[in-house]
């Protein structure tokens, strides 16, 4: 079996239900306009829905194409697309060739999306309108692609119009013959520790995927999941996988606003959504000031909200439990060397342990170790390390790499945690962002978890400086609330309540920066704060 049998499957079974929405709040009918926004150009659609017969047949349709192309089994088809309905259909059809799917991050420069088109040895590309600037700075440097698929309108002249070239395919899936060891798709790193590492994946390490994420929130047929953060990261797709695996239908929503979020939410039916850290914040401030009544939102079906692709201070999700005393909250930690989320899960019946990353996902092994590989004890920090069905084959082109984090079936994550009494598993930091002050070793992560407490901040980074006498020191970035005056004396007074040594020795008031996954941009506040360039200090959000 592969993952793509799945879709066929539903295509059979459900063939009339609807598979994917998309909802484009900036093309939102004129009752919207309560919420500031301006209707975008005429002809854009607000509302967008496929079955899952639709979503088969697109999806069989780009394969042909792709395959009269002569792309075969092992080849790399490189997506850049924002979040809409033909994203899932797009590497559905890659991988129904035998070639292998290579999402990339949106944010990518033209210099960054060269570099992984080359990485990872991507001979086609599929790109939307958004990135036609980008990719038309690097033609030169992309001779040896062969196929510029252009998913949009205004199609450039060095491409192909995916649109009008799909529909004269065959709808019928291709005689391909797969099986779950072949190779399915490169991710690549999240690039918070330079540029981005290219991770192989194989069709079995997709399915394992399925398996635990229906496992951990058992999803059903009628569940709807609402999905807002981008397809190409693991995360996103691997929580859809769910509803993949039994049918359900899955919402795309193009934008982060609370309002947005909320009414999607509502409108659509949601039973599970899936956040970040800063998404979770944004909605309770806008219900805390009263920008937000709850009581215009039907919310009674969602049962599930749950949070992950970085630490997740516990102070926040307490917030959101007196708000909404009646949702089961989870996290899940994974990174995309282990395909995603799940390989390690707290789980919803624990929501006691909230501030635990959880326990060894289904079908995960987890240990928590020493540089000698000799597994710590109760509360003792070691560096945690994950074995299962979803562990990449390797990071491509990188056998270096590899061998630092494979070792035999065992990936060592790179992140410090501990151990409760119970076996929990607590994050304290990733291995590279400790900071050694005075010879002690500081954990940014938990500094930070006790800074979210301050009812003035809204978000905060802990990266360490360099000092002459104690090595390194820790040093604050803090983004206040809007509107909001604070002082460092007021947050010196606030840090009074950690250990002396723990103490942040510097403060800065600014923005801090997070990638499209949530996860604190730390390279770049090093860059920033280490480099010679201490930006101005704000005082006030």
């Amino acid at each position: 079996m592969v993952i793509t049998d799945f879709l066929e499957r539903n295509s059979k079974l459900y063939p009339d239900d609807v598979a994917l929405v998309e909802i484009n709040p900036l093309a939102m009918p004129k009752s919207w306009r309560e919420f500031g926004l301006i209707e975008s150009s005429p002809g854009a659609k607000y509302r967008q829905s496929i079955t899952w017969r639709e979503f088969d047949r697109k999806a069989n349709r780009f394969a042909n194409l792709l395959l009269t192309r002569g792309i075969k089994k092992g080849d790399k088809v490189a997506i850049l697309l924002m979040n809409c309905l033909d994203w899932l259909p797009v590497y559905f059809g890659i991988l129904k060739t035998g070639a292998l799917a290579v999402p990339m991050n949106y944010r990518y420069t033209a210099e960054e999306i060269s570099y992984c088109m080359d990485l990872s040895d991507s001979t086609n590309l599929v790109f939307g309108p958004e990135f036609v600037g980008r990719v038309t700075a690097i033609l030169d440097d992309l001779s040896y692609v062969k196929n510029f698929f252009y998913v949009g309108s205004d199609v450039p002249e060095f491409a192909d119009d995916f649109q009008k070239m799909v529909q004269y395919c065959s709808s019928f899936a291709p005689a391909v013959d797969l099986n779950e060891d072949d190779y399915a798709a490169i991710y690549f790193s999240s690039g918070t520790t330079g540029f981005p590492k290219a991770i192989l994946h194989t069709h079995r390490a997709l399915l394992s995927s399925c398996r635990t994420e229906q496992n951990h929130h058992g999803q059903t047929k009628d569940d709807v999941f609402l999905c807002i953060p981008p397809l190409y990261h693991t995360g996103a797709k691997m929580h859809w996988f769910g509803s993949l695996m039994t049918g359900g239908k899955a919402v795309l929503l193009k934008g982060v606003k609370p309002e947005w979020i909320l009414k999607t939410a509502s409108d659509e039916g949601a039973t599970i959504v899936w956040l970040l850290v800063p998404w979770v914040q944004d909605i309770l401030d806008t219900i805390e000031r009263g920008e937000i009544n709850l009581e215009d939102y039907k919310l009674d079906q969602w049962r599930l909200m749950h949070v992950g692709a970085q630490p997740v201070p516990p102070s926040l999700i307490q917030r959101w439990l007196k708000v909404f005393p009646n949702h089961q909250y989870d996290t899940n930690y994974g990174l995309s060397e282990s395909i995603g989320p799940g390989c390690v899960h707290l789980g919803v019946e624990n929501v006691r342990k909230v501030g635990a990353i959880g326990k060894a996902g289904y079908l995960w092994e987890t240990k928590v170790v020493r540089p000698d590989g000799t597994e710590v004890g109760k509360d003792e920090v070691g560096e945690l390390i994950v074995k299962g069905p979803g562990v990449m084959k390797c990071y491509y082109k990188n056998p270096e790499a590899t061998n630092e984090v494979l070792k035999g079936d065992w990936l060592y994550t790179g992140d410090m945690a501990k151990l409760d009494d119970e076996g929990f598993i607590y994050l304290v930091d990733r291995k590279k962002d400790v900071i050694i002050s005075g010879g002690e070793n500081l954990y940014p992560v938990q500094i930070e978890d006790y800074l979210r407490a301050f009812d003035k901040i809204k978000d905060v980074a802990v990266i360490g400086l360099p000092d002459k006498r104690l090595g390194e020191i820790a040093a604050a970035i803090i983004e206040l609330k809007p509107g909001v005056t604070c002082t460092e004396d007021e947050i010196n007074l606030f840090c009074e309540g950690m250990p002396r040594y723990k103490r942040p020795k510097k403060v800065i008031f600014a923005t801090v920066p997070r990638n499209p996954t949530g996860k604190i941009e730390k390279p770049k506040l090093r860059e920033i704060y280490c480099g010679g360039r201490l930006v101005e200090q704000q005082i006030t959000g």
